[in-house]
């Protein structure tokens, strides 16, 4: 019995000195709930504990030294807040587009899609989460063999996980037409590289980057049947997404490179583009256009969860947020609780019932918090797979990224911040349009069962 207990504090030791070593060397920074989890799974189930830890641990990539704690020069007098943070966060300044579309439902996307594809004369770059083996996933890999075909340069960027979780898609066609493929961390990729958690949940389709008539199709949509037109005896998910042209695709294909270098185990290229090639801003003054924010393990910050942790305190008429999945940690959610007690309209946007139901179990306790202080929550009939954060008319921010742990804190995410006014009231106005069907929320107290549920989906809540 001895001898078992000092193995047994053997491991937990070596557990949590691998744990602190791992987070020091690497310089991971996890919120209290995260850590928390992480050392009490380890003194309780070590042998279970740090092999998931070793496979599933990581949350930033490692970085050269040079490129930490770099001074980031103040942006010119006259930058609204939203401006002010991204730079701050190291993001592209903002750069001009036109022609934004704001796809009205899954029939308009698909068309949209389909369109950009068709007009593809030198190249295709694609990233996608899940593509599905449906009519939807099934007409993109024809149109990608077509054009790959006919001498377009095709790329097609899936991730690892996603290709799973609807079904390995068939590919050996757009391979053999010529297209370049390549999964973003494959599900056997060895655990030693710490890389299997990682998830590239960005959504984007650019088209002739280098050409004038480049063109981005993105959002939240996965390229499947179920988030454009539904499938025979089950009704479309409503989803937000949008298609533009002009400098700021630019940015989008920055990106895309180095998502499809860092896949290919290759040196990515080290900066976005410069101002001067993607911004449209005048005399040095700020552009009132669009900004990429990229958020995941290949930034510095968590981007996403910094902004909207900004918005919240910043905000002074009104915060709509629209997401499947909310389960904010504490700091973000005592900001909105925050600005809902001060006066702040927050209209909080999500679905009754969600295809995750740990999620939605997990959100509850949140929920809850957020009625209490003011905050008003809607609740759609219809699985809504959007993602979109609109403050007052400064601000609409659109793409992948869901407001839970794993978006904000672990998945490769990529969204866009719009400041044009006009483009802002737009966004604002899909939001009227889909709330229009929704009933409102009403906080009832907790069971013991289900307190106790939601306190046990939580502890795993920085993995959901």
């Amino acid at each position: 019995m001895d001898s078992y207990l000092s193995f047994h504090g053997l491991v937990v030791a070596l557990s949590l000195l691998v744990y602190v070593v791992t987070a020091h060397l690497l310089e991971q920074r996890r919120g209290p709930t995260a850590a928390i989890a992480w050392v009490l799974f380890m003194l309780l189930v070590p042998y279970v504990a740090l092999p998931i830890f070793l496979a599933f641990g990581s949350r930033k990539q490692a970085r050269p030294r040079s490129a930490q704690g770099q001074h980031v020069a103040p942006l010119p007098p006259g930058g609204s807040w939203a401006l002010q943070t991204l730079h701050a966060l190291g993001q592209p300044a903002p750069a001009a587009y036109g022609d934004l579309q704001i796809h009205a439902d899954g029939r308009e996307a698909l068309a949209a899609l389909r369109r950009c594809l068709g007009a593809a004369q030198e190249s295709i770059d694609l990233c996608t989460f899940i593509l599905g083996r449906g009519p939807v996933g099934q007409g993109v890999i024809d149109t990608l063999c077509e054009k790959a075909r006919a001498g377009v340069r095709v790329r097609l960027l899936l991730d690892g996980m996603g290709s799973l979780m609807a079904g390995r898609p068939k590919l050996d066609a757009l391979r053999e037409s010529g297209a370049s493929v390549v999964l973003f961390v494959p599900p056997l990729h060895s655990p030693l590289k710490g890389r299997t958690n990682l998830r590239d949940h960005r959504k984007m389709l650019i088209v002739d980057a280098a050409s004038a008539s480049r063109h981005l199709w993105s959002g939240g949509r996965n390229l499947a049947s179920e988030y454009f037109e539904g499938e025979p005896g089950k009704a479309a998910w409503h989803d937000l997404s949008f298609d533009l042209g002009g400098p700021f695709v630019m940015q989008a294909a920055a990106l895309f490179e180095r998502d499809w270098a860092f896949a290919n185990t290759e040196r990515a290229p080290q900066e976005m583009p410069s101002e001067a090639e993607a911004r449209g801003a005048v005399d040095g003054a700020p552009a009132h256009g669009a900004q990429l924010v990229a958020s995941g393990p290949d930034q510095v910050d968590d981007t996403v969860y910094a902004l909207l942790l900004s918005a919240a305190y910043q905000a002074r008429r009104r915060i709509a947020l629209v997401t499947p999945y909310f389960v904010p940690d504490a700091a973000l959610l005592m900001a909105l609780c925050l600005a809902a007690r001060r006066g702040v309209v927050v209209d909080l946007l999500l679905p009754a019932k969600s295809n995750h139901p740990l999620s939605d179990i997990a959100r509850g306790r949140a929920l809850r918090q957020l009625a209490q202080a003011g905050g008003r929550i809607w609740l759609a009939p219809q699985m809504l797979h959007a993602k979109l954060a609109v403050i007052d008319e400064q601000l609409a921010l659109a793409g992948s990224a869901n407001f839970d742990s794993r978006s904000l804190f672990l998945n490769y995410e990529m969204m866009i911040a719009f400041h044009e006014r006009g483009d802002v009231q737009r966004f604002a106005a899909w939001f009227e349009r889909e709330r229009a069907s929704a009933h409102a929320y009403k906080a009832k107290r907790p069971g013991l069962v289900r307190d106790l549920a939601e306190g046990m989906v939580l502890w795993v809540g920085f993995q959901l």
